[in-house]
């Protein structure tokens, strides 16, 4: 496995959907901030969460890059296609998952059954994000495939 690339693709791919979410919340696309919600996790400020959420993601991305790099070395071979498929599972899981279970850990996001009482200051994202807005599973599943795609392509190239 090519270690050196797996590490800066990871990151540049990573960087890629990060800032591909971030301008389609800015575009009123989606209202999930993926920093904002990792950050919050660290502190209550929404500014520095940003921040530290950015960074999150950045080391959860290379997580998710490391998973895509063995799936290849696997394969033996990397390509695009390859790269979107994984992208779709990874996002699927991240859907169906990931999301709907963040409540349950997360000290600053409500919950489903969360009444009047909760001190919580983000809103559960639900079954596929739908609450951060309809368009959000379409924007995350695209954004998603771009990152896999980047990595299948990045990764063949060496």
């Amino acid at each position: 496995m090519d270690w050196a690339g797996w590490a800066l693709f990871g990151l540049v791919a990573t960087a890629a959907l990060t800032a591909a979410m971030i301008t389609a919340q800015l575009a009123g696309l989606t209202r999930l901030d993926l920093p904002l919600v990792l950050g919050t996790f660290v502190t209550g400020d929404p500014d520095r969460a940003r921040v530290v959420g950015f960074f999150l993601h950045l080391c959860a991305g290379q997580g998710f890059a490391l998973g895509y790099a063995a799936t290849f070395a696997l394969l033996h071979r990397a390509t695009w296609w390859i790269g979107a498929v994984l992208g779709i599972v990874h996002v699927g899981i991240a859907l169906t998952v990931i999301l709907p279970l963040l409540p349950g850990v997360h000290p600053r996001m409500a919950s489903q059954r969360a009444g009047p009482a909760s001190t919580a200051v983000l809103e559960p994202p639900g079954l596929f994000a739908l609450n951060y807005g309809i368009q959000t599973p379409l924007v995350t599943v695209v954004v998603h495939v771009v990152y896999g795609v980047c990595l299948g392509l990045l990764l063949q190239a060496r």
